[in-house]
C-alpha cells in the first residue's frame, strides 16, 4: 500500500513487460463482420428481401465483408453480386452484435445501411446459384421471414432512416 499526495492510499499494480505489437494484436479478440441493405419500393415503402439458396429463411441483400474491406464498400459489393444494380450506400442504420454460437467460433457484428428506394420494383438479375428469388414485402411481413434473431432490423432500420439516428441491437443472443 502506497500513500498518495492528497493522503490516500493506493495499491501499486507492476506494469507489465513491453509486448510487440504482431504479438499484442495476435492476442485481441477478433470477430466476424457482415452488412445488410435495407432498400424499400419508393411508393409502397416495402422491403426487399431475398431468397438464398443455401439458407431456409430470407434475408435482407447483403454478405460478409472481405479482409480489409470498408463496410459501406463490401455493402455496394454484394447489392451488385446479389442484384446486378449499383447502389449509393448510405448511412449506417444498425449495428447488431452476436457472441459465438453453434458452429460459429466466433463473434458476429452485423451492420445495415441505407441503400435507398427504388422507384418501381423493377426486375433483378439474381445469381441463380446464390438467390432464388425476390420479393419487396410489407415491414411486418418481412420481418416475419427472417430468422427471429434478426427479425427487429427491418424495424430498427426503416427508425433509424426516420430519424436519422443509427441503432445498436445486441439481438441475437
Amino acid at each position: 500500500m502506497t500513500r498518495t499526495p492528497n493522503g490516500t492510499s493506493a495499491t501499486v499494480i507492476p506494469v507489465s513487460t513491453w509486448i510487440e505489437p504482431d504479438q499484442w494484436y495476435a492476442q485481441l479478440p477478433s470477430f466476424y463482420a457482415t452488412t445488410a441493405a435495407l432498400i424499400t419500393e419508393a411508393v409502397t415503402g416495402r422491403v426487399l428481401l431475398v431468397k438464398p439458396t443455401y439458407r431456409d429463411h430470407w434475408a435482407l441483400p447483403g454478405g460478409y465483408l472481405e479482409a480489409g474491406e470498408y463496410p459501406q464498400d463490401g455493402c455496394a459489393r454484394e447489392l451488385y453480386e446479389e442484384l446486378g444494380l449499383h447502389f449509393d450506400v448510405g448511412a449506417l442504420l444498425v449495428l447488431d452484435w452476436a457472441p459465438p454460437i453453434g458452429p460459429r467460433p466466433r463473434a458476429l457484428i452485423s451492420m445495415t445501411f441505407d441503400a435507398g428506394t427504388l422507384p418501381t420494383p423493377a426486375p433483378l438479375r439474381l445469381p441463380a446459384d446464390e438467390l432464388s428469388a425476390y420479393d419487396f414485402l410489407d415491414p411486418d411481413v418481412a420481418a416475419a421471414r427472417l430468422p427471429a434473431d434478426v427479425a427487429p432490423r427491418i424495424a430498427a432500420a426503416i427508425e433509424a432512416r426516420r430519424t436519422g439516428r443509427a441503432v445498436y441491437l445486441a439481438g441475437m443472443k
